[in-house]
């Protein structure tokens, strides 16, 4: 099992944990995907390594961003 966690810009409501949450769990590879609003932060949990660019397209893809 790997942990990995992402900062992510934008979200400001229920809706928005939501949109990431659906994104980021169709990466390959991901199994649990928990959002906290209040952070901005994203805990992706995977049966092994990921690939961040990856966590990234999807989170851009749900409308977000991932801040470095």
């Amino acid at each position: 099992m790997s942990t990995s966690t992402y900062t992510v810009a934008g979200m400001t409501c229920g809706h928005c944990v939501s949109s990431v949450k659906e994104e980021v769990g169709q990466v390959a590879g991901v199994s649990a995907v928990d959002v906290d609003l209040q952070t901005g932060t994203v805990t992706v949990t995977s049966d092994g390594p990921l690939d961040d660019a990856d966590i990234k397209a999807a989170v851009e893809e749900a409308g977000y961003e991932v801040k470095a």
